[in-house]
């Protein structure tokens, strides 16, 4: 992002938290848009093509995991930090397995919230070493996140792409779910691990010959994945 400052879409329906978030990013340097339904802002999402999306959860006319849902289908991979009023572990996982890259319980401090931000736009900065990838029957391009299976293409989500990115990274080493959450999720130390496995089951459905007895995503005992690609 060097050069230029860092485009910003805030899709909140609160007049004054949308206020209050475009005065303070503008503050630090951002370009900020804003909308105020889901409608519009999946529109601007599309049109603008922002460096990274602030996403409330309740929204009307589209709520936000039905937002991050379509961005998701169309291919679109801009980092979404998703904001809830709603602090249920099943509100949390929603978002997570829709897509978003992060979220923030409100009410949250504005430092956090920007420190959560510059972490999606570092990471989606960094340098995409392994560009395309080959094992076994699978071919990948990271770059263009497309899939082919025994030459036939396949759909992997984003987090999929992130997933196997980070596993290409650290082949044939231990990972553990931790390890996932902080390094794919951006979140240390929390708790809901069970969101990596549901993951790594719907991953090994599309890349393995045989899910059950998995070949290149293995489980190691009370440790975590190891990828054998």
């Amino acid at each position: 992002m060097a050069g230029k400052a860092p485009k910003l879409l805030i899709i909140e329906d609160e007049p004054d938290m949308a206020l209050g978030l475009r005065d303070n990013f503008e503050f630090e340097g951002y370009t900020v848009s804003t909308a105020s339904d889901g409608e519009q802002g999946l529109r601007k999402a599309l049109d603008e093509q922002p460096d990274v999306i602030l996403l409330d959860l309740m929204l009307p006319r589209k709520s936000g995991l039905e937002v991050c849902r379509e961005l998701r289908s169309r291919g679109v991979a801009t980092p979404i930090v998703m904001l809830t009023a709603r602090s249920q572990e099943a509100d949390i996982v929603a978002g997570l397995e829709t897509g978003a890259d992060d979220y923030v319980t409100k009410p949250f401090r504005i430092g956090e919230l920007s420190a959560r931000v510059k972490a999606q736009l570092r990471r989606a900065a960094q340098d995409e070493d392994a560009g395309e990838y080959e094992f076994g029957r699978m071919r990948l391009d990271f770059r263009h996140c497309r899939a082919w299976r025994g030459g036939a293409a396949i759909e992997l989500s984003m987090k999929e792409f992130e997933i196997l990115r980070y596993f290409v990274r650290r082949r044939g080493e231990v990972v553990t779910r931790d390890e996932l959450l902080e390094r794919v999720w951006d979140m240390p130390n929390y708790p809901l691990t069970r969101t990596v496995d549901n993951h790594i089951a719907k991953l090994r459905q599309k890349i393995e010959d045989e899910p059950a007895s998995p070949r290149w995503i293995v489980t190691v005992h009370r440790a975590g994945y190891k990828f054998l690609g």
